[in-house]
């Protein structure tokens, strides 16, 4: 069953529907992260451009005895 809340929202934005320029800004974001999820399927993104980092090259903390 549907939340009251989402059909408020539903029927807001069919009264007062989103700007063309926010809706292609949307599409743009979603093309990005697609772009971005294919790149790295093939294998085209570089080793740099992941956050993965080896073992041992993190912040390194004393002990506080």
């Amino acid at each position: 069953m549907i939340n009251y809340r989402h059909l408020l929202r539903m029927a807001r934005w069919a009264r007062h529907p989103p700007s063309p320029r926010r809706v292609a800004l949307v599409f743009g974001v979603v093309a990005v992260c697609l772009a971005l999820f294919g790149l790295e399927k093939l294998g085209v993104i570089p080793d740099f451009g992941f956050a993965d980092r080896p073992i041992g090259t993190g912040l390194k903390l004393k002990p506080l005895n």
